[in-house]
Parts: structure tokens; C-alpha cells; sequence
């Protein structure tokens, strides 16, 4: 019960008797009835003193101290009745650290009939300071009674024997910073141990964090289990911890269910037990290592499983459910973890630290995946992989998250981030190994130095090109602040920095410098200093004499990254052999860029100089000012530069009118001089610059006139994402046909060259090679995008066979794009059988593609219906619906829809997925980046006024501002030059 004020100080008010009427009044009667009216007073004054302070110790709702169940407050005449309540530490926004948690006893009933459990934790404190407090975290958690013992013995029992209980003189719970308080009679002393027991009870959540339940069907029937979500902060829904990473522990876990359930937690089952009295199992597993609060992970559920052993021992089982481990929908991902756990411990020298790795996959999860020490959780559309109905992409995706996973094993589980500023020390390493993982595992991939460039580089250099932006390690106060640094800013420009450093180091330096920082920082914390030391100190091993964290500073605590703008020297006073380099912070808005124009790095570019013919070795120049004069060889007048080689650098880089024009004719020679990561590089800077005004329109759109002799899939990749952003932006404008015209130029005859892929006949992965099978799939892609009839004819050809026959014969790389089209194109039968289709496979990554296709139609009411369908999670998973307003957004049939849709829905979405970190900044950022209009950026305005929206919202804000901007100042120019170009073509 939560009370404004306490009864055992009610009690002490004294209420004054009513004096008899008709009395006659004595002299002495008189004086000690003034007595006593004073003395009422005085004790009154008390009393409200007494409230006052009561009052102070209460919540902002007014919730005040809760007394224990059974005991009394205590009384005044005790020691530490009388403590200061003005040193209130649960007021602040992080946990006191006079106390440190080292071992924690849970031991938890779950009641899968009714969604509830309950629990007892017993947590062994070491006390660094006195303090009368034990301050620590609980959300949603009803206790119900609490114990505080002394001594050192390792058992309760025994702890209250060898040792003494600690007397509570109040507990309670402040829910503004979801903590809990136990006030105590004395204070507890350094240098001794203490343990704090608490009861309590919960319900298991509907939300996708904490401890949460989810259903699927089993031949029809359904069936629940219930799992965990404990990062960042959602350990405290679920069990009452010290619940920020710093707070290392060793865990002891018991878990009591019915038998018909199987429970999973981060250690094997160290014992089982029956009990007489109900049957129930009662499994008690085997104490974890010391780590953070949120990789405490267990499940419930009727799942099966699949099991290989790694040459060291480790035991490595895949749960799902039972349908699903029997298809051998788990198979793959079993074996690609078994690899990993040996490719990781000779890449860093460190061995796994636990007896078993279990990967679970659930029907819904709030991320792709969670790093669970030795229990991952998957969503299972990221962990099961159907070889009839999988594309390459999907298995491709679906790899990386396993190896991203597998990484944080030993970056994340065994070394945790010391606070969450620095997250991308964990994250960052784990993004960049999933193509370094993904390579060790299929080399032709050739991941790291291609598909890193456009799924990484490119991508988030989209997003820190924005002057709402932030730095890579951010401060961090509140608890609400944690959402804001998981975002792509940790994931991909951490993973980037990462790749540009390995790059400076050298491949041997740097796994010495990580080996290192592993073993120092093992079963503990580290922060980016710590990493920064140990991989200087491996530079100056080798006689290399760079200080990392100087270098490195300038890149996480500033927000962005440079252009470079490398110029020939036109001066009398240079010679032409000198080049003229600058720096400036990149910013898509110009005008924002000149008002804060104080950033600068200290920048390893790599340049080259070529011709026709050939291309120089690198060059590695170190630029530390705003301009810097550099020497290089004797240049002829028809040899051109190349900035950041390979594309390891985490900048961009523009180029005087000449050199660019130098560029565009080599790539239409000879492209293969250049680097298919510089073509790729090339591409992706010249439209990102011409977006920004640096550079003229017409030159990224000359620069794509090489493309129909292009073989290599990543060029073609960089172009496709570029061009399908010009096309977002174009789409509802008047002379949209002269640009998808333009680009079907391009596309057309490497298209025909290339042809379709055959019908499915065997159930195969990978048939052709992963670069041929991508490059035919994004030409595809491309060619039926914008318009290409053959593509046209093509998919609705297969979609009829399809329906006539009821078999489908379309190959799984090509299904998206044959699904769209012909939803696109045909009627709305064919909606109604895609539809029907969604809901009878069973294939998770064939549902996926069939939802995504029914937001392509060009009929406004299925559009509509479909979005309205989505809102029930018994017809479309929770986490789902927000691809299906994302998509829906990206049609521009459907994009005004989308946006109105998310406005007069939005109390409902924030409600679903507003704790969820990507999910909300997802939405949020899907479904408003292609608004590109004066209305939509009023409206857009408005509805940030009045909802507010957090950093994502500000974020759209800014990309729309953009969009406009765009098409104000540069719209006009950019179809100048593509009426100029169609006039040539059809002159010539």
C-alpha cells in the first residue's frame, strides 16, 4: 500500500477534549486548561513537523515510505529513528556506491496459467562506505517483505546465524527513478559484507521488455512461453538488482514451473527436483561468471532442440519450436555458431568462458537478437532459414546477426562498457566482426571491403550528415537518456571508426592491442580510454609512435565527419606537384555547416594519383588543420587523384570541377583502374555532395553513364541506393518520367545481359555465386522499380503460373521483387491471394516477403485495410506492423495514407514500442523521410509541436527540412540537365 502519510505518526496526535459548558471557573481550572492549550499546540507543531518531513521522503506522486508487512516503523527511542532524511541518494538519477552487489540468489515461481510469478532474491553486498541506505532498482514489483543480515557466510540460513539481522526502519519505492529504498537503524560499515533478502511478485508483461510472454501455433493450438529482455534497464521488471552495468555479480538462478515446461538460463542445470506436494519442477542452475545485470537471462517454454559440440567442448544447442527444429529450420545457424565460437577465440587469443551457448528463437522480440551470456535470444526470422524458400539475401542477414551475436560473447559479456556513453565499444566491435565473421565464413562474400562500404559506411554517413547528429560517446544522466544511444550513430559509425583504426594499426597490431584489452578488462568493465591505452601500447610495441586516444578523441566525442577537398595547385608560388588540402565539418544543410565551422580531425587519408592506364601505390598524409599544403610526385595534366583508397576512411572527399571530370571520363575508358570500393566510393560521394551543394547536379548524373559496362555487383549497389532516394524525392513530381528514363538508360541492356535466374527446382542456397546472384538481383530490382516492361511482363508472367497452378516456381532471391510487381500491376485478387498466402506459410522469412509485397498495390483501400488489419497481432505479429507503415510510407500511393495513419495512431504506437530503443527511432524516421513537400513539413511541424517525438523526431524534422530544401534549390538545375541529356540521346 502506498500511503501519503504513515498511521504511526497519525497516532501522535493529540486531539483535545471539548470543555463542559456551564461551569463555574476556578482560578487553578483556568491555569491548566492554558497548560494544556499550549501543550496541544506544541504537539500539533510536532506532528506537522513530523509530516513535513515524512512528506519530503515521498515520491513525486506522493507515494511516501511503504512500512514492512507485519512490522512496525519502530519507535522513536531506537537507534537511527532518527535519521536524516534530507540525504535522500534515490533522488539521483544513478545508484549510491557504497554498496556493491556480489552475489545474487534468485530464485523464481512462474505461473504460466496466469502470467505471474513471484520470487525471493538474496543479494550479498560488499559496504565501500557507511551508509544507513540500501538504494537499488525494481520496476513494476510488488514487495513484499524485506531482511537485511550481517556477516560474511555464504547461505542464508547461515548468514542469520553466524551474523545478525540488521534492523529496517522503513522501506519503499521511489518510482521517478524506478528504485527501491531500504532506511536502516544503523549504518553499515565498510570493509564488512552484508545481505539483503527481498520478496516480491510480479506480472509477466504484454510489452517486449523485462519478463515477457509470447504465443505461437502448434497444429493449430496455441501455445506460450515466457522470456527475458533485460537491456538496457528492464532487469529491475524483474527482480529487484543494481541494475546499471558497473554492478558486476555472479547469479544463482532457480526456477520452479510446471513439468510440461522446459526453462533455459545462462548456465547449464546444475540440479532438478519434483516436488510431492504439486509435481512442480524445480530447476537450479549453476552460478554464471561475474556480469552486468541485463545479461541475466532465462525462458519458459515447450520448445525442442538441436545440439553440436565445438572442438574445445562447448555444448551448443538451438531451441525453437518444435515444428521448426524438426524442418531443420535451425540447422544452419547451429553450425555457422559452432564455427564462430572457434574463429572468435583464435581471433582474440581469449577462450569462451562458459560450458554452453544456447540460441533461442522466439515468435517476437524487440531487436533483431540479445547477447545473453550463453543464452542468445532471436526473433526468429533472424535465426531460422527455410532452403526452399530463403534468398540469399535473407541468409546473408541472417549470418551477420548470428555472428554479431556471437562476437558479443567475448565484446559486451565478458568486457562490459563501463556506462552506457561508450555502448558502442560493445556495439561498434560487434558490427564491424559481423563482416569480418561473415568473410571467415564464406570468403567469396568478400564482405568487409565491399558490402561494409554500402551497408555501413554509406549508410551512416547519411545520418551524421545532420546537424542533429551527435557524438559517438555521449553523455549520459538519465535513465530516459539511455534509449538515445542506440541508434546506427553506435552501431555503424562505431563499426566504421573501428574498420579506419584496424586499417592505420595493421591487422596484426590491432588484434594484439584487442587481445590485450580483453585480458586486462575480463569479468569487468572498461571505458574507451581503457581500449584507447591498450592499442597504443601495441602501436609502440612495434616502434610506431601514434597516440591512439589523441587520434580517436576527435572522432567519438564530436559529432559528424569531414569532407576533404583535394584541389591541384593553380598558384606561382606552388609548384604542380603540390596539392592544396582541406577540411570542413560535412553537413547537408550548408547554412548550418558555416555557423559551427570549429570542427577538426585528424584525418589518415590515403591518396593516389592515375591515368588511362595505370595507378600509383597509396600514399598516407596525416591532416591535422583546416588547410595543409602536401608534395606529391610530378603530375601530368591528364592524371587524376584519388582520395581515401578502398574507402577505409571514415570521411568524404570532393575534388576541384577538373579532377571530378578527369574521374567520370576514366570511369567510361577503363573503370577497372579504379577500385570497385573507390567506383562504389565514387558514386556515393558525388550524389551525397551534389545533395548537400558542393558540387553541381549534373556531375553524379555523368558519373552513372559508365554503369551499362559495369560487371561488379557493389557500383551497381551503390547506385541503386542513391538513385532509389532521388526517386523517393521524385516521384510525385511533374517530369518524374524523364529521371526513371534516364536511370532504365543505365540499367536496360546489363539487364537484359544479365536475364532472370532459373525456376526453383531443388532446394539449394547460394546456387550461383553470392556477387552474380546479387548483381542479377539488383538489376532486377532496378529494372521493374522504375518501369522496365520485359521486368514487368516477367513478374506478372510468374505470379499467374503461380495462382494457375498453385505451385510456386519463382526463385526465393527474386520472390520480393516478383511479389511487389505483381501486386502492383494485377488486380485485387491477387492482393487477396498474397494476402491468403501471408497467413498459411509457416516459413518465417516467406511471411516477411509476402507482408511486405501486399503495402505495393496501387489501390488506396487495400493500402488502408491492410494498415488497419495490422493493428491486431493475432493477423500480423507486433513488430511488424511497423514495416508494413514503413512500406506503406515508401508507395507513393500510400505515403500520405502512411503519414495520417501514424499521426492518428500515434498514442497507440508510442504506448507499443516507445521503451523499445530502434523500434520507436525506426517508425519514427520510416515513415517521414520521404515527405518532401511544403504541406507535409508544416504538418509535420505541427505534429512535433504537439507530441513531442524525442531525438528521432527532430531527426525527421531535419531529413524533411532537407527533402524541401532540395527541391527548392536544386529540382530545377537537376532536370535542366536530364531535358539536355534526353535531347542528345534522341538527336543522336
Amino acid at each position: 500500500m502506498r500511503n501519503s502519510q504513515s498511521d504511526q505518526w497519525a497516532e501522535s496526535v493529540v486531539r483535545p477534549r471539548t470543555a463542559e459548558r456551564h461551569v463555574a471557573v476556578h482560578k487553578r481550572l483556568v491555569l491548566g486548561f492554558a497548560l494544556s492549550i499550549l501543550t496541544l499546540i506544541a504537539v500539533m507543531a510536532v506532528a506537522v513537523l513530523l509530516s513535513v518531513r515524512l512528506e519530503d521522503c515521498s515520491g513525486p506522486d506522493g507515494a511516501g515510505p511503504r512500512a514492512e508487512p507485519g512490522r512496525g516503523n519502530g519507535s522513536r527511542g531506537e537507534r537511527g529513528g532518527d535519521e536524516d532524511w534530507g540525504v535522500q541518494p534515490w533522488r539521483k538519477s544513478r545508484l549510491p556506491t557504497g554498496l556493491l552487489p556480489r552475489h545474487y540468489d534468485l530464485r523464481l515461481a512462474i505461473y504460466m496459467d496466469n502470467f505471474t510469478f513471484s520470487g525471493e532474491v538474496s543479494i550479498q553486498m560488499e559496504c565501500v562506505n557507511a551508509t544507513k541506505y540500501i538504494v537499488l532498482h525494481a520496476d513494476s514489483l510488488e514487495v513484499s517483505s524485506v531482511s537485511v543480515w550481517s556477516g560474511n557466510s555464504a547461505s542464508r540460513s547461515a548468514n542469520r546465524g553466524v551474523g545478525g539481522a540488521v534492523r529496517v526502519h522503513r522501506h519503499f519505492s521511489f518510482p521517478a527513478n524506478q528504485m527501491y529504498v531500504l532506511a536502516l537503524h544503523r549504518e553499515l560499515r565498510p570493509m564488512r559484507t552484508y545481505r539483503v533478502n527481498i520478496s516480491f511478485q510480479a506480472v509477466i508483461e504484454n510489452e517486449l521488455l523485462g519478463f515477457f510472454k509470447s504465443s505461437y501455433l502448434l497444429n493449430q493450438e496455441k501455445r506460450y512461453l515466457a522470456v527475458t529482455q533485460f537491456s538496457p534497464v528492464h532487469a529491475r521488471k524483474a527482480f529487484p538488482c543494481f541494475d546499471e552495468p558497473v554492478f558486476k555479480a555472479t547469479f544463482s538462478l532457480s526456477l520452479r514451473h510446471d513439468p510440461q515446461y522446459t526453462s533455459l538460463s545462462n548456465m547449464p542445470v546444475e540440479s532438478s527436483s519434483l516436488a510431492d506436494k504439486d509435481g512442480w519442477l524445480t530447476n537450479r542452475f549453476a552460478p554464471t561468471p561475474r556480469m552486468s545485470t541485463y545479461y541475466l537471462a532465462w525462458s519458459v517454454c515447450n520448445f525442442t532442440y538441436r545440439e553440436t559440440h565445438t572442438d574445445t567442448g562447448v555444448i551448443v544447442r538451438l531451441y525453437a519450436r518444435p515444428d521448426a527444429i524438426s524442418s531443420g529450420a535451425g540447422d544452419y545457424a547451429l553450425q555457422i555458431t559452432r564455427r564462430l565460437l572457434g574463429f572468435y577465440q583464435q581471433y582474440f587469443n581469449v577462450q569462451y568462458s562458459l560450458p554452453k551457448l544456447d540460441l533461442l528463437a522466439v515468435p517476437k522480440h524487440p531487436y533483431a537478437a540479445m547477447e545473453n551470456w550463453g543464452l542468445s535470444v532471436f526473433v526468429e526470422q533472424k535465426l531460422l532459414l527455410d532452403a526452399e524458400v530463403s534468398s540469399s539475401s535473407y541468409q546473408m542477414e541472417l549470418t551477420m546477426v548470428v555472428v554479431h551475436e556471437i562476437c558479443h560473447q567475448w565484446f559486451g559479456d565478458l568486457v562490459t562498457p563501463v556506462w552506457w556513453e561508450d555502448v558502442w565499444l560493445k556495439e561498434g566491435f560487434a558490427h564491424f566482426f559481423e563482416y569480418v565473421g561473415t568473410d571467415f565464413l564464406f570468403p567469396k562474400w568478400n564482405m568487409e571491403k565491399q558490402r561494409f562500404l554500402t551497408d555501413v559506411l554509406h549508410e551512416v554517413m547519411l545520418l551524421d550528415g545532420l546537424s542533429s547528429s551527435h557524438p559517438i560517446s555521449q553523455e549520459v544522466v538519465q535513465a530516459t537518456d539511455i534509449d538515445r544511444v542506440f541508434d546506427w550513430i553506435a552501431y555503424k559509425k562505431g563499426a566504421a571508426l573501428i574498420r579506419m583504426l584496424a586499417n592505420v594499426m595493421g591487422q596484426q597490431l590491432f588484434q594484439r592491442g584487442l587481445n590485450d584489452y580483453l585480458i586486462t578488462h575480463m569479468y569487468s568493465n572498461a571505458a574507451r580510454n581503457d581500449l584507447w591505452n591498450k592499442l597504443t601500447q601495441a602501436m609502440q610495441s612495434a616502434g610506431r609512435d601514434i597516440n591512439v586516444r589523441e587520434m580517436m578523441d576527435r572522432w567519438t566525442l564530436q559529432m559528424g565527419y569531414p569532407v576533404i577537398t583535394i584541389s591541384r595547385s593553380q598558384s606561382d608560388e606552388l609548384l604542380s606537384s603540390d596539392i592544396i588540402i582541406s577540411q570542413e565539418h560535412f553537413l547537408y544543410s550548408q547554412e548550418m555547416g558555416r555557423k559551427n565551422n570549429s570542427y577538426q580531425w585528424l584525418v589518415p587519408l590515403t591518396v593516389a594519383m592515375g591515368n588511362v592506364t595505370s595507378i600509383s601505390p597509396e600514399s598516407l598524409i596525416w591532416i591535422n588543420n583546416k588547410t595543409e599544403v602536401h608534395r606529391l610526385d610530378e603530375m601530368a595534366d591528364d592524371s587524376w587523384l584519388l582520395g581515401n583508397i578502398d574507402q577505409t576512411g571514415y570521411y568524404r572527399v570532393n575534388y576541384d570541377l577538373p579532377n571530378w571530370k578527369l574521374l567520370t571520363q576514366q570511369l567510361q575508358n577503363n573503370h577497372q583502374i579504379i577500385s570497385v570500393g573507390n567506383r562504389a566510393g565514387l558514386i556515393d560521394d558525388a550524389f551525397n555532395l551534389a545533395r548537400a551543394g558542393l558540387l553541381p547536379q549534373d556531375i553524379p548524373l555523368q558519373m552513372i553513364g559508365y554503369l551499362p559496362s559495369e560487371q561488379s555487383f557493389l557500383p551497381w549497389h551503390a547506385a541503386s541506393r542513391v538513385l532509389y532516394q532521388l526517386d523517393k524525392l521524385l516521384d510525385r513530381t511533374d517530369h518524374y518520367s524523364l529521371f526513371s528514363d534516364y536511370v532504365l538508360q543505365q540499367v536496360s541492356s546489363r539487364y537484359h545481359r544479365m536475364g532472370w535466374p532459373s525456376p526453383v527446382t531443388t532446394a539449394t542456397i547460394m546456387q550461383a555465386s553470392y556477387q552474380t546472384e546479387e548483381l542479377q538481383r539488383e538489376l532486377i530490382m532496378l529494372a521493374c522499380s522504375f518501369g522496365n516492361k520485359h521486368c514487368h511482363r516477367q513478374a506478372v508472367t510468374l505470379i499467374s503460373d503461380w495462382i494457375s497452378s498453385n505451385k510456386n516456381r519463382i526463385t526465393p532471391n527474386v520472390r520480393d521483387i516478383v511479389y511487389c510487381t505483381g501486386v502492383s500491376l494485377m488486380d485485387e485478387d491477387v492482393w487477396e491471394f498474397i494476402w491468403m498466402k501471408f497467413h498459411s506459410s509457416s516459413a518465417v522469412s516467406e511471411k516477411k516477403v509476402l507482408l511486405e509485397a501486399l503495402t505495393c498495390s496501387d489501390n488506396t483501400f487495400l493500402l488502408n485495410r491492410l494498415l488497419n488489419l495490422s493493428l491486431s497481432s493475432e493477423l500480423v505479429p507486433e513488430q511488424d506492423l511497423i514495416d508494413v507503415i514503413i512500406h506503406v510510407g515508401r508507395n507513393p500511393h500510400g505515403r500520405h495514407l502512411a503519414w495520417s495513419f501514424f499521426r492518428d495512431k500515434w498514442t497507440l504506437l508510442n504506448s507499443r514500442y516507445g521503451e523499445a530503443l530502434f523500434l520507436n527511432s525506426k517508425l519514427i524516421g520510416g515513415v517521414t523521410e520521404y515527405l518532401n513537400t511544403e504541406d507535409e513539413l508544416n504538418e509535420l511541424k505541427d505534429f512535433h509541436a504537439s507530441e513531442g517525438g524525442g531525438p528521432a523526431m527532430s531527426r525527421a524534422l531535419e531529413v524533411v527540412e532537407g527533402n524541401v530544401r532540395w527541391h527548392r534549390l536544386h529540382q530545377q538545375h537537376f532536370y535542366q540537365w536530364l531535358h539536355k541529356a534526353n535531347d542528345n540521346t534522341a538527336n543522336g
